[in-house]
């Protein structure tokens, strides 16, 4: 039973009833970001495969408004660029900035809007630009409506999650476990329907149903505004909150850890960008007759999530009631050793093949790698990252959780151009190299972050 003193700021003076043992307004959030990662996943699916193969062929690119000027200014920078290479550069461009806008709209949140406003405006405009991907024509504008929605949306949402509990609250780590697992709900079902409709019925039909998958959640989250937390009191005042001393040494080292987190999403941004095209041309993908659809497996990484996710929570309590349970910043390292590992499979997986194609088992399995990176990974910085930022920029650093993957997709789209060069064998060699030595950073740098962060969870 919550105490008073525990209890979670919620906007009315008698508390709902909980479900899940946490605040109501936990699950008007999750499902919300379900649907919220259903449309963008859903589209993020096909994106690559789309350009690939279709929009950016001669023929079709030349009616996409500004496209002419915009390859201009990608190939000023990187030099002529192949098809593929521009299809990956491209990805690589969206997601690390879909990835960097939540840090203004965080701002945006904190000090202006307040988070919900926040939240609804940018679920209005990825809505909007999910409808305009059905338009060939419309492309360049569509990308932009979803990064600017995106922005708005990221932070103050997750920021939410955070909102509702006091700093000493012990389920917050388990709100933010649930938190992400609603993200792979819907990053799950989507390429399943969004993927499949695309892939073969019509990329368009993809691209709408994630535009509906996103007018979804809008809707739940209308229906759950009263059990969300509060805004904050200060902008209901007109008033801003302020940094106190120590505050900035804080700041730092939850930048440093988000650097860090950086290298896996650098690896982990490449399960959307080139892997697809390695599937679809060096995997044995046909069972009894039948061809598995390649954005199937971008639903078996969800998947993979959801099933290891309950695993690894009772793995984490029979290790915490023996005093063994790893500290978030060790959690942060073996996750990236496992992903490290995954990366490995993909290439012995190539050299087992020869001149013919990849078994089957060896995407699946890497998927299952890549579930106990994730779990190691992403919910547990996000928690950190949560608990110990500054209050008067939380919704800032939250948003600034996502650095890690804009770094992560900038970088993964520039690895991108070598995938045809080196071949995929030592594409992933690269990638495994990459994502690995951020145990090594969290190595070295582990006594100066538990230190900055004063935070004993971290130690």
């Amino acid at each position: 039973m919550t105490t008073a003193a525990d209890a979670p700021c919620l906007p009315s003076e008698q508390s709902p009833r909980e479900i899940w043992g946490q605040p109501r307004g936990l699950a008007y959030i999750a499902f919300t970001e379900a649907w919220e990662r259903f449309s963008f996943y859903g589209m993020q699916a096909l994106l690559v495969l789309y350009m690939a193969g279709h929009l950016l062929h001669s023929g079709n690119v030349e009616a996409v408004w500004g496209f002419a000027g915009f390859r201009s200014a990608i190939e000023t920078v990187t030099g002529p660029l192949s098809v593929q290479a521009l299809a990956s550069q491209i990805f690589g461009l969206y997601v690390g900035l879909i990835y960097f806008t939540p840090v203004l709209g965080g701002l945006l949140g904190d000090r202006v809007t307040g988070r919900k406003r926040a939240v609804l405006g940018g679920a209005g405009l990825m809505a909007v630009g999910h409808f305009l991907m059905a338009f060939e024509a419309a492309f360049l504008p569509a990308l932009g409506s979803l990064i600017l929605g995106a922005g708005l949306l990221k932070g103050n949402l997750a920021a939410q999650v955070g909102d509702l509990y006091t700093k000493n609250d012990s389920r917050r780590d388990g709100a933010f476990t649930i938190y992400c697992t609603a993200i792979n709900v819907g990053a799950t079902i989507a390429p399943l329907i969004c993927g499949t409709l695309g892939e073969l019925y019509g990329w368009h039909y993809g691209f709408g149903a994630a535009g509906v998958g996103m007018l979804i959640g809008i809707v739940i989250y209308l229906a759950g505004f009263r059990y969300l937390p509060p805004e904050n009191a200060a902008i209901e005042r007109g008033d801003k909150p302020k940094l106190t001393p120590g505050d900035g040494r804080v700041i730092v080292a939850l930048l440093v850890v988000l650097s860090i987190t950086a290298l896996y999403w650098t690896a982990q941004a490449q399960v959307w960008n080139t892997y697809p095209l390695w599937l679809r041309d060096h995997v044995g993908r046909d069972i009894l007759g039948w061809t598995v659809p390649v954005t199937w497996f971008q639903s078996l990484d969800s998947l993979a999530v959801l099933l290891l996710a309950p695993v690894m929570v009772m793995v984490w309590r029979k290790q915490a009631k023996r005093g063994t349970e790893p500290a978030e910043l060790s959690k942060i390292a073996i996750g990236c050793c496992a992903f490290g590992i995954a990366c490995l499979l993909l290439s012995l997986g190539e050299l087992t093949a020869g001149n013919g194609k990849v078994a089957l088992i060896w995407p699946v399995v890497f998927h299952f790698l890549c579930a106990v990176g994730y779990l190691y990974i992403a919910p547990i910085a996000l928690a950190l990252v949560s608990r110990d930022a500054p209050a008067a920029v939380n919704a800032m650093m939250v948003g600034a959780y996502y650095l890690g993957i804009f770094i992560g997709g900038i970088v993964s789209g520039w690895l991108g151009r070598f995938y045809e060069p080196v071949g995929p064998l030592g594409f992933w060699i690269i990638h495994a190299a990459v994502v690995a030595s951020g145990a090594l950073f969290v190595l070295l740098l582990r006594t100066w972050l538990v230190r900055a962060l004063r935070s004993k969870a971290a130690a």
